[in-house]
Order: C-alpha cells, then sequence, then structure tokens
C-alpha cells in the first residue's frame, strides 16, 4: 500500500525500506532491562566459525565512575579478558558479536533479567529464533523485596568496578549451616573457604554449560555420583531451584550409607524439596533419564563408565573430574621423536594422563557433544584440578567423523590397543575409529 500511494505521487523511483536487522529485537530487549534495572546479565555461546574460540562471553552492568557501563569477559581456552564499554558502544559490541558474517560470530545469546529470559538462537544457515521465556516465581521466604510499597520497581544500584566477587550463592542459606561451610552467624568457617570458592566456581562452570545448550529441560534431572557429604549436591540443587524457579530432581549417589543417612536427614531439616540421597555408585545406579551428570575424582576408568552412563542416559551437560589414570600408561610406546621425554616415569605418567582425557574428549565429540578439557581450580585448592565439560550439540552440527580419525590418530601414534570408554561405545552398538560395533561381525 505505501509503494502504491508513492506511485501514484511520482515517486516510484524511491528505493525499497531496508528490512529490520533480525538483531534488534534481541538488543532492544537489552536496552530495555538495563533501562527498567531489571538487568542481570547477558551470556554469549556456541561459535559459529573456525576453531571455536573465544569459547563464550559474559556481559554484566557494572558503574564506572559513577557511570552505568557494561562488562564484557571473553572466555578463551587459556585466559579470560575483560573490557568495559559505556552503555550505547557496549550494545553495538553485543551487535557486532552476534553478526553472523564475523569471524568470531556466536550462534546462541540467553538475555537474563529478573522479569524472564530472551533467547537469540541462530541456525548455521543463518535464520534467527527468538523466544522469551516467563520465569518462575521464586518460592524463596523473607527474600529481599526491591518494590517500595507502592508496587513501584526501582532499578537496582550499580555494582562498583571493583566491588568484592559476587558469589552464586548467599551465606544465609540453611544447608551451609547443616554442612558445617558456615556458623550460625552465617559466616564462612575458615576451615571451609577454600571449599566454599571451589562451590562457587563449579556453579560457575555449569552456568556456561547450561547457557550453551539449546533447550533446557523442566524440572531438570540430576545425579551426582560420589556425591560424599554433599556439598556440591545441595549447592547444585539450591543454585538450579533459584535460576530457573523450579526446583529440580537432584539425586546424589553415595557408597558410604552413613552419609546418605547424614545428607538426607540435612535435606530434610533444610527443605529441600527434590533432593535425595541413594545409596550405590556407578554398577549399582543406573538412572533411566538424566539432564546434568556430575561425577568428580571417579578413580582410573570409572570416569569412562560414568561419560558412557551419562551418554546412554541422554544427558545435555556432563562434568567429570577424572582421577588416577592408570589404563593407559602399561600400553603407551615412546614414539621416537619423545623418547628422551617419556623415558622419565613422570612425564610418561603427565602424557598418559592427557591421552587420557583427550581420547575422552574427542570419543564425546563423535558422540554429538561439545567437549572442552580445563584446570576446574588451582593448584592452591587442590591436586587433582582437571574438568572434562560436555554439552550436547543442537541438532546434526559438528564433526564426528573427523573426531574418530584423531581417535585413531592418536591410538596408533602411542600403539595404544585400546580405551574404556571407547569400547563401552563399542559394546552399545556404537561405530568408533572404522571398527565394526558389536554384534555386527
Amino acid at each position: 500500500m505505501w509503494r502504491a500511494g508513492l506511485a501514484d505521487n511520482g515517486l516510484d523511483h524511491l528505493p525499497e525500506m531496508p528490512e529490520p536487522s533480525p538483531l534488534e529485537p534481541f538488543v532492544a530487549a537489552v536496552r530495555s532491562a538495563l533501562g527498567a534495572g531489571t538487568f542481570e546479565s547477558v551470556v554469549l555461546s556456541k561459535p559459529r566459525h573456525g576453531g571455536g574460540d573465544p569459547k563464550a562471553v559474559r556481559v554484566r552492568r557494572i558503574g564506572l565512575r559513577g557511570e552505568p557501563a557494561l562488562s564484557f569477559v571473553v572466555s578463551h581456552a587459556t585466559r579470560d579478558v575483560t573490557v568495559n564499554h559505556g552503555i550505547d558502544e557496549g550494545l553495538a559490541v553485543l551487535a557486532t558479536w552476534l553478526d553472523a558474517t564475523a569471524a568470531t560470530a556466536f550462534a546462541h545469546a540467553t538475555l537474563h533479567a529478573e522479569d524472564g529470559d530472551v533467547q537469540l538462537m541462530i541456525s548455521r544457515k543463518g535464520q534467527h529464533t527468538l523466544r522469551r521465556l516467563a520465569r518462575a516465581p521464586a518460592d524463596d521466604a523473607g527474600g529481599d523485596d526491591d518494590d517500595d510499597d507502592d508496587g513501584a520497581s526501582h532499578p537496582r544500584p550499580l555494582a562498583a568496578h571493583d566491588r568484592v566477587r559476587e558469589r552464586r550463592l548467599p551465606l544465609d542459606l540453611p544447608f551451609l549451616v547443616e554442612l558445617g561451610i558456615t556458623d550460625a552467624s552465617h559466616r564462612v568457617v575458615p576451615s571451609m573457604a577454600r571449599k566454599w570458592r571451589q562451590i562457587d566456581k563449579f556453579l560457575e562452570v555449569l552456568d556456561s554449560a547450561l547457557d550453551a545448550l539449546p533447550l533446557v529441560p523442566s524440572p531438570l534431572r540430576v545425579v551426582d555420583f560420589g556425591a560424599g557429604k554433599g556439598y556440591l549436591t545441595f549447592a547444585v540443587h539450591e543454585h538450579l531451584r533459584r535460576r530457573f524457579g523450579v526446583a529440580p530432581e537432584v539425586t546424589g549417589v553415595e557408597l558410604r550409607p552413613d552419609l546418605v543417612a547424614f545428607c538426607n536427614a540435612a535435606a530434610k531439616r533444610c527443605g529441600a524439596s527434590g533432593l535425595r540421597f541413594v545409596e550405590g555408585d556407578l554398577r549399582s545406579f543406573v538412572p533411566e533419564r538424566v539432564d546434568i551428570m556430575i561425577a568428580l575424582h571417579a578413580c582410573d576408568t570409572a570416569t569412562d563408565h560414568a561419560i558412557d552412563l551419562g551418554l546412554a542416559a541422554g544427558a545435555g551437560v556432563l562434568v567429570c573430574s577424572p582421577c588416577c589414570h592408570k589404563e593407559l600408561r602399561p600400553q603407551m610406546t615412546r614414539p621416537g621423536a619423545l623418547a628422551g621425554v617419556l623415558r622419565h616415569g613422570v612425564h610418561l605418567g603427565q602424557e598418559a594422563e592427557m591421552v587420557t582425557d583427550s581420547l575422552r574428549a574427542l570419543l564425546l565429540e563423535a558422540s554429538g557433544y561439545d567437549a572442552r578439557v580445563f584446570e576446574f581450580v588451582t593448584l592452591e585448592h587442590t591436586r587433582k584440578n582437571k574438568m572434562i565439560l560436555a554439552t550436547r550439540r543442537d541438532g546434526q552440527s559438528g564433526e564426528p567423523e573427523r573426531a574418530l580419525a584423531q581417535v585413531k590418530d592418536v591410538k596408533d601414534f602411542y600403539g595404544i590397543r585400546e580405551q574404556c570408554l571407547e569400547q563401552l561405545l563399542l559394546k552399545r552398538g556404537i561405530k568408533i575409529s572404522g571398527t565394526p560395533a558389536a554384534g555386527s561381525l
């Protein structure tokens, strides 16, 4: 109609009006949340091109010299880089990160705001999908309320740029007292300060994995193998409940019956709905379905069994902290170029650990996951600091054949005959490295 009206006035030679950018609604939602004071963060994930570096970008609102600003934390494979921008400049930078033609573009963006989340997903063909997700009301009793008596919402104050680090959980939670992390006055017990930092870092890692998922089910089903005294199990349950507004179904699996009884009693006293602890291990407890599988410090091939169990149960996120890499070391030869290096036992042991976890990551990639191996915490906190994080990919993206070819190359180079996770996948009928699946001969 507009074009016809122009033609009647002899102006039909004017150019077509440009179509609005598909990124504009998302950027507009971010701007609106900033103006309304409901903005919490923006997370960019799933790199579209190249080697996937940087891995992710997290944006938060800060104050610089009394003025609102956006702080971008860009996560690379080996480091994080922080860059701060004014609001308008920061929104322009955000749009650049999502430009499909850019070399460092991201395919997923999530705005976290108090009144709900907004997700932008860009397919490999450049199609944009925008979804608005309402946030269920939190069921916290006696929580903070930013509204005045008249019901009007007011923007939260700016966070100082050099503020004390904000933790993902507050210190006044009952389970922290029950487990001895805090005292009756909700202060961290000095001997538990490192454990508290580990918990917070683990929740940060878990958040990054959830941000990368194309769809997060509700309620989430979580299994934590080797739960011990339940430090992480309780924290994951509470954090997911607060983040999604729905209590997750979390099961802590632990062999020691006294710890199982202790944790169940603590969960009951805390009113932790959906949290339970059962006696068992990877051999005796096999969940039919799980969304997040956690297995920390599973010894030697127990990590392989944990990964295979998570894959069979359809987990969207797998978090493993490997321990005691014994399987491959006796099999490994010393390739000529490395003979002088690997003749030292300590170096051969370190090489066996690196090769073992690299093969696990490649097999996860071949199974439809994005996998990372990284240091979880510094050696100051614990001697075992390696972590494998795997997040299920959306659709058929990825290059499974390339990953399988690399598995074969690594095995051939070091003379490795077999690796546990590979054998477990073969038993379930999954073809690996050109080897026929079990029963197909």
